[in-house]
């Protein structure tokens, strides 16, 4: 275990209601909450939401009219724009320091030994106006010897504003002072029920966690746990990865904006499912050998239901997706049941492996080794470079009226040429 290293969490702030802030400044400082697909549950909250007391989760009609009486907006989710000022926010954080890793669209953690400085509160402070200055999305850092405790310092740094959104515990009367002010709850790895045995157990801080019997740890906790406890305590026993770990199973799945039983559209949502689901396969430099498709009505909807899914292997492993596109189309013509109104469809590739790891076979070539593996390539570049589905496949469709709603969509103004903004 290693008690010398020193750790930065750095949290990107309501970070969906931030990036709608950046392209639309007529956002700032009203309240503005940001919804789920098909515009169904809050996910992101402006502090001005928090203000009126409206939780996270909450389905977004249930507080439209609340929301536009304190002369508030609700957002579709643009997820183009969120995923593109991610990748700007951890290009910036990677200038700082070798050791970073991106754990969520919003947060990464930033690998400090080594590192010196006479002030970690101002370096933070000089890494926040850096990554608001070159993406203007705001952050909060924390910093510690531990992952667990940096997520606490963060935590701190984010609700107290005398921190100034940065703050480092480092010093032992500083870590005391600050678990006493965190219900286990919101310890990172503790979850809803260990919340509930713990408090029957009298801990209900992350102090007394962290003090608490290591008979009872070891006994009632699990090895996550465990780690979690020996982090409050200083040690850092959960590493910091710099290279995301490859998926080892990959769904792409939406509701549909409307009810469909159409045969044709949901071929065409599967197209674009499959589309998506190898793109993501390629990033990884990986392939799939098995793939799955379901089907399922809308369990809250009274009437008859129904609720499959079919798959088979694809030999050799691929991610060519027209080969694809054809084996999924194939399982749901034999999965689909005319008279029912499906709500939602998806594909499941599994048996993921890397590109090198292919298995030789006499009867089929990889498609990496020859002219199809130029052409996925080829395809990939032209739409990273232009924007997704500037090249598409037509089984994908055009009109899509399958599509999830998103009547409160903002531009995508930095993925789509006519969407960038124009300076009058």
């Amino acid at each position: 275990l290693d008690n010398k290293q020193i750790i930065a969490l750095v949290d990107c702030n309501n970070f969906y209601v931030s990036c709608e802030r950046v392209f639309n400044p007529r956002l700032l400082g009203i309240p503005v909450a940001v919804l789920s697909n098909n515009d169904g549950c809050i996910v992101s909250r402006s502090n001005e939401i928090k203000a009126l007391n409206i939780p996270m989760g909450a389905p977004g009609f249930k507080y439209e009219a609340l929301i536009k009486q304190n002369g508030g907006e609700l957002l579709s989710s643009n997820y183009a724009l969120y995923g593109d000022l991610s990748s700007r926010v951890m290009d910036v954080l990677s200038k700082f320091t070798p050791d970073l890793e991106i754990y969520s669209i919003d947060e990464a953690f930033l690998g400090l030994t080594g590192m010196r400085t006479e002030d970690w509160e101002d370096w933070g402070r000089r890494l926040k106006r850096a990554v608001y200055r070159f993406t203007g999305i705001p952050v909060s850092i924390g910093i510690s010897k531990t992952k667990t405790l940096a997520k606490i310092a963060n935590h701190h740094a984010k609700k107290i504003a005398a921190y100034r959104g940065a703050l480092c515990l480092l010093d032992e009367h500083r870590i005391q002072e600050a678990l006493k002010r965190i219900k286990t709850g919101d310890i990172w790895g503790i979850g809803r029920q260990y919340e509930k045995f713990l408090k029957q157990n009298k801990i209900e801080t992350a102090l007394q966690l962290r003090d608490a019997d290591d008979k009872f740890i070891k006994h009632y906790l699990t090895v996550v746990g465990h780690k979690t406890v020996l982090e409050l305590r200083g040690y850092a026993c959960i590493d910091i990865e710099e290279a995301p770990k490859a998926k080892k199973s990959i769904v792409t799945s939406r509701s549909f904006g409307k009810q469909v039983s159409d045969l044709h559209e949901l071929e065409e949502a599967i197209s674009s499912y499959v589309t998506r689901s190898a793109e993501k396969l390629r990033e990884q430099k990986s392939v799939a050998g098995h793939i799955m498709v379901f089907l399922s009505t809308n369990r809250f909807k009274e009437g008859p239901q129904y609720n499959n899914s079919m798959s088979t292997s694809l030999f050799p492993p691929t991610a060519y997706t027209p080969d694809m596109i054809g084996q999924a189309l194939e399982l749901l013509r034999d999965l689909w049941l005319p008279g029912f109104e499906y709500k939602k469809a998806g594909v499941m590739l599994t048996d993921i492996i890397a590109e090198d790891d292919v298995p030789l076979s006499f009867l089929e070539t990889n498609y990496l080794d020859d002219k199809r593996g130029e052409l996925m390539r080829a395809i990939d570049k032209l739409n990273r470079r232009h924007g997704r589905d500037t090249v598409q496949y037509a089984s994908s469709g055009i009109k899509q009226k399958w599509q999830m709603k998103q009547a409160k969509l903002s531009p995508s103004y930095t993925t789509r040429w006519k969407d960038i903004p124009k300076v009058k």
